[in-house]
């Protein structure tokens, strides 16, 4: 049987939350022997995601602390266990949200891990340890190789904001020239405008914020839209809104924009709680749809890097150190960040 073929180190640095409200603090802990499915990457790169702050917070109720945060991770395959196959120690892979699930429920065989039938295992849920260290251990099979056209800045984002628009698109978009809305233009919406005209869709952005609207039509939107201004004007208008808004946004006047049989797609999670109220007569006499998407499965994130190389889909980022990373929280959470932030290693 094939051994790791680098030595393992036993004790990891790395930048954590060891209580709810606190500022991420260096952080000191151990790992054992590599396990024969697992790997361990040199991360180089970790996109910050707002998903992050809620988790730092315990916003959503399954954060355990102390816990390293970081779900969209690159890096360099250090060492691999003895029955890995399809990596091996210099390939450069990412990591996402999900880092492990059943792999035999009938969701999983289909490579739609993130529907797991007995629940997902999330990269830095329940006091598990994420990519803001550096060196990060995971299951191989969750470790996806970065295409060759896909630098590691522009990569990492990808990994979790970019496979949460990529794969409802890819599931909602069924006919060329479908009008597609984005509602919310930050770190997931301008990712969304992307892919969606990529798609061959008619795009429309959707936002509060009028000085939007130039860089709006440069990630790819034929139309744009002042939320709270032009309602009246794109009453029933489209066949799919995606909703990126991490703000609570009404649904009534969403699904009013819906045309019959149209699909309002829910991907932003707000925190505190938040829920829907959804007009009845609306849903059913114009059988229009509300679903929700949790990120995507394995089959969907090789299709979305490959789909991101080829058709040159890239996020907007800032990069800074990681040694700098609540700083950068606070500038996410200040809604100053253009698109995504992404954070270098920056160990000595």
């Amino acid at each position: 049987m094939r051994q790791a073929t680098t030595a393992k180190l036993l004790s990891r640095r790395g930048y954590a939350a060891t209580e709810p409200n606190k500022p991420l603090s260096p952080f000191t802990h151990s790992v054992g022997e590599l396990g024969p499915s697992e790997i361990d990457i040199k991360v180089t790169h970790n996109g910050l995601c707002h998903t992050d702050i809620h988790m730092a917070i315990n916003d959503w109720g399954v954060s355990a602390f102390p816990f390293v945060p970081g779900h969209e991770v690159v890096g360099i395959v250090a060492a691999t266990g003895r029955d890995v196959t399809g990596l091996r120690a210099g390939d450069r892979v990412g990591v996402g949200w999900i880092s492990n699930s059943c792999r035999c429920c009938s969701n999983c065989i289909r490579g739609n891990d993130n529907l797991c039938e007995k629940g997902y295992t999330g990269l830095c849920m329940f006091g598990q340890h994420g990519g803001f260290q550096e060196t990060c251990r995971v299951q191989a099979d969750f470790a996806h190789k970065i295409p060759d056209g896909l630098d590691s800045a522009s990569a990492a984002p990808l990994l979790c904001a970019g496979i949460t628009v990529y794969a409802p698109l890819r599931a909602h978009v069924t006919r060329p020239n479908m009008s597609v809305a984005v509602m919310g233009v930050g770190g997931l919406g301008h990712l969304a405008l992307q892919y969606a005209r990529k798609m061959g869709a008619e795009v429309t952005a959707i936002s509060g914020r009028p000085e939007k609207e130039k860089e709006c039509r440069e990630f790819g939107a034929h139309n744009f839209m002042i939320w709270n201004k032009d309602n009246a004007a794109y009453k029933s208008k489209f066949d799919i809104i995606i909703n990126t808004a991490s703000s609570d946004v009404s649904t009534t006047e969403l699904m009013a924009l819906l045309k019959v049989d149209g699909s309002l797609v829910q991907v932003g999670i707000p925190g505190g709680g938040a829920s829907m109220t959804v007009n009845l007569q609306d849903l059913v006499f114009n059988q229009k749809k509300v679903v929700g998407s949790i990120v995507g499965g394995r089959a969907d994130m090789k299709e979305m890097l490959e789909f991101s190389a080829v058709h040159g889909v890239k996020p907007l980022v800032e990069t800074m150190p990681l040694s700098k990373v609540n700083e950068a929280m606070q500038h996410v959470l200040s809604g100053k960040a253009r698109y995504r932030v992404v954070l270098t290693s920056d160990w000595e």
